[in-house]
């Protein structure tokens, strides 16, 4: 028993590091499509895969310290108010989603659209605008093209995740 809880722990550990170092390798990628606000999404692979295979408030932790973390080491006070908004909007409507008959890879583009609008409603917040509004739909395409890679990245993990822990439960079995 004892050691399944430092087995938890070290895994949230090691989820939260690779997040936060996804975050990083994400600012070292210069991409430029003309509109503000475009990533990758990389870190959001590991908040995927927990939501699969750790329990949520785990997950949720994760993304919100991965969240805080970049945000404090990588950006400023916007930056942080936009991905605090993105990132809350995108677990909520992920977590609710993977609820239903939704696939990984549907959770994961919900999560990636979710996330560009909980941006621009920080954003109009901030600027006292909703002007930025005409940004949305670009973000919501790159939001579900990025989404469908990441989900697809995430649904391989989750599977080896999975097929991993169904061999190490029949060798405890045998």
């Amino acid at each position: 028993m004892r050691n399944e809880k430092v087995k938890n722990v070290a895994l949230f550990g090691m989820m939260t590091a690779l997040a936060f170092t996804l975050s990083f390798l994400e600012t070292l990628i210069p991409i430029s499509f003309g509109v503000p606000g475009i990533k990758l999404g990389l870190a959001n692979l590991v908040v995927v895969t927990a939501l699969y295979t750790m329990k949520p408030w785990q997950a949720f932790a994760i993304a919100l310290i991965r969240i805080v973390l970049a945000g404090l080491t990588f950006g400023n006070f916007n930056s942080l108010a936009y991905s605090l908004c993105g990132g809350l909007l995108s677990f909520a409507l992920m977590y609710l989603a993977k609820k239903t008959k939704l696939s990984v890879m549907g959770v994961s583009m919900l999560g990636g659209v979710s996330h560009n609008v909980g941006q621009i409603i920080a954003a109009a917040i901030i600027m006292s605008t909703v002007r930025i509004v005409y940004y949305l739909p670009v973000l919501l395409v790159s939001g579900l093209v990025t989404g469908f890679l990441i989900g697809l990245l995430s649904k391989t993990v989750v599977d080896r995740i999975n097929k991993i822990k169904g061999e190490n439960s029949n060798e405890k079995n045998n």
